[in-house]
């Protein structure tokens, strides 16, 4: 049994009670993603599983066998950041940078939910046309907390490469 974490194949711990979290942190030592309350309250431990945004502190590392992991770490590529991670620093979208990882995790798997239609609480449209109004990406993003208050930073930066990779 493995895993597919940031393209590396992992093997899966024996012992089915590990963390999807636990496993990465602890047994794979990426420390990006982070440990918040542990509870899936706080979205500090979101990662991509094939493309769509969980918590790992609530999935055990045995349930994504033979599927594919991203963390932070994963995100850009050859070095570069991603144009979200740049957004982020370019609109101070953060300020200790807990959050940071797991609010990029979660905007690229919420930006993939819109486009394929997905509503949310607030969408005036349920029938697949996701009109991503800031109503809308503060809505989506809400189980992502940050304590510094960086949040209208953080949107701002959403907002900002969504707007590019729609003119793109």
């Amino acid at each position: 049994m493995s895993i597919t974490v940031n393209g590396t194949s992992v093997a899966i711990p024996d012992d089915p009670r590990v963390s999807l979290l636990d496993l990465l942190r602890e047994g794979l030592q990426l420390s990006g993603t982070k440990k918040g309350c542990n509870q899936g309250a706080c979205g500090a431990c979101t990662v991509l599983v094939d493309g769509e945004r969980i918590l790992s502190c609530l999935a055990l590392a045995v349930q994504y066998d033979g599927r594919s992991v991203t963390t932070i770490e994963g995100i850009g590529a050859d070095g570069a950041l991603h144009p979200l991670q740049q957004a982020f620093i370019v609109h101070d979208g953060f300020q200790c940078g807990y959050c940071t990882p797991g609010q990029i995790c979660s905007a690229i798997g919420m930006a993939a939910e819109a486009k394929r239609g997905v509503p949310s609480n607030v969408s005036a449209d349920l029938d697949g046309d996701v009109v991503l109004t800031r109503e809308e990406l503060q809505e989506r993003m809400s189980g992502n907390l940050c304590r510094c208050g960086a949040h209208n930073g953080i949107i701002d930066a959403i907002r900002e490469t969504i707007d590019a990779e729609m003119a793109a």
